[in-house]
């Protein structure tokens, strides 16, 4: 069994901080699930670029408000409380929080932890054996 807080995860090297969020990783690939769970922070009137191309991606809005945007589809979606989208085909996508936007996150493959976008938006693909 695996007990964590996420006032310890905060305060360890689990929490990653960027210019446009930040993610606590309370599971990662090292905890064997086959995924991995964050609670992450995207910040107010930040635009963030995201393409997620080796990972699958289901998201769920805790608190805060704003937008995010399907590049390929052409098409925009109100974030607020209660909403989950989920990146099933690899979407190329924008957030655009209004205010901070609290969300519990789940990757697959999980990341190692301390992954941060490239230039695309993406993470680095999952180690050899680890299929997305």
């Amino acid at each position: 069994m695996i007990i964590r807080t996420l006032k310890e995860a905060q305060a360890s090297e689990r929490k990653v901080v960027t210019d446009g969020w930040d993610s606590v990783r309370m599971l990662l690939r090292d905890d064997g699930m086959g995924f991995s769970f964050h609670i992450t922070t995207m910040y107010a009137g930040k635009e963030l670029r995201m393409h997620y191309k080796h990972h699958y991606e289901a998201v769920f809005v805790l608190s805060g408000e704003g937008m995010i945007e399907d590049l390929d589809a052409g098409e925009t979606h109100q974030l607020k409380p209660g909403v989950l989208y989920v990146l099933n085909k690899h979407d190329r996508h924008v957030v655009r929080p209004k205010t901070d936007i609290v969300t519990a996150c789940v990757f697959n493959p999980p990341v190692t932890g301390q992954e941060v976008h490239d230039a695309s938006g993406a993470y680095p693909p999952a180690p050899v054996g680890e299929a997305a």
